[in-house]
């Protein structure tokens, strides 16, 4: 057996996929994850179904925000790679919910930040958003530059993810990367996604909400691709930047061990191409309600990938067309 990871949010989409690979890899992995009911639990019980068939794989079902369970699991384990994937997503639901996302992403990443810091491991890889760059309108979005305005409270949460991070690696020496994901896709996908939305409603012949009249732009990212960067990212332990310049400060390194990726297919679509294209998927054409930009939306998104393809040679190799149809096939054959 290779070395322990844990992998929180592992019932998650993309924790799901990552334990996945990391098993067959031959890492020993624990997955924890608290199974809530931000959407339906039986999908999360599915990629679970899947990722138990492993032998080197052990599910834990923990919440972040418990830390007493939380620091257990550290005392009982030698984890050499912590990838916290775990967290109150979306950005809509935070308008509505917010006290949600301080408990989870905040609370719970503080939880993990202490059990790192009390038992190292090598390397804590966690995830950021592309919605950080909030009002930035400067493209494509780069780690190097400032992400200060924030518009909606996900967004925020994630941005004092970073700090935090930064203040543990600064404070205690602890290896940190933030990888910022850009609208990530593909098979057992979360419900409350676009394409998982627009899939579910094109199917059923009801109408879809296009928000800002269809024109936006996503760098979508096919899981695949993500967990191929992050897979080689994990053994990239990150070391002090000795050229730092505290007078012109770079946000995405530091003169502690802490780094910052954006993660993403540097190819952004309009919403409207990535709609035409699941129409010629399912065979259907959808029906669809333009409605203008809501609140805490952004026009465009597009990651500026140099630096991950510099140090991993990243290249995401998932076309739009290969992702989608991946994502039609996989919800005809589950929801039959």
């Amino acid at each position: 057996m290779k070395e322990h990871v844990l992998v929180t949010g592992a019932a998650g989409f993309i924790g799901f996929h990552l334990s996945k690979r990391l098993c067959e890899e031959g890492y020993t992995v624990t997955g924890l994850d608290n199974l809530n009911e931000y959407y339906e639990p039986s999908l999360k019980e599915a990629r679970l179904e899947i990722i138990r068939r492993f032998s080197n794989f052990t599910f834990q079902r923990i919440d972040l925000t418990n830390k007493s369970s939380l620091d257990q699991l550290f005392v009982q384990h030698r984890f050499h790679y912590v990838v916290n994937l775990a967290a109150q997503a979306g950005v809509r639901y935070s308008l509505s919910h917010p006290y949600a996302y301080l408990e989870s992403n905040v609370h719970g990443f503080l939880n993990i930040l202490e059990a790192c810091r009390h038992h190292p491991p090598k390397h804590l890889v966690y995830a950021s958003s592309s919605s950080v760059y909030g009002a930035n309108q400067s493209l494509p979005f780069s780690v190097h530059d400032n992400v200060d305005h924030p518009l909606a409270l996900y967004a925020a949460s994630k941005k004092a993810n970073e700090l935090m991070a930064h203040a543990y690696s600064n404070l205690y020496n602890l290896p940190t990367t933030g990888l910022r994901f850009f609208t990530v896709y593909g098979p057992y996908g979360r419900p409350d996604m676009a394409l998982f939305i627009f899939t579910k409603a094109i199917q059923e012949g009801q109408p879809i909400d296009v928000y800002n009249f269809g024109k936006m732009k996503r760098d979508f990212t096919y899981v695949d691709d993500i967990v191929e960067g992050m897979v080689r990212i994990l053994l990239k332990i990150p070391e002090g930047n000795t050229s730092w310049d505290a007078h012109h400060p770079d946000p995405a390194s530091s003169f502690a061990p802490y780094r910052i990726f954006n993660i993403g297919n540097h190819q952004p679509v309009e919403l409207l191409t990535f709609i035409k294209v699941l129409e010629e998927k399912l065979g259907k054409k959808a029906v669809m309600n333009f409605l203008p930009l809501k609140d805490g939306d952004v026009k465009e998104t597009y990651a500026d990938m140099a630096d991950l393809e510099a140090l991993i040679a990243f290249q995401p190799g998932t076309s739009i067309n290969e992702g989608i149809g991946k994502f039609v096939d996989w919800y005809k054959e589950y929801y039959g």
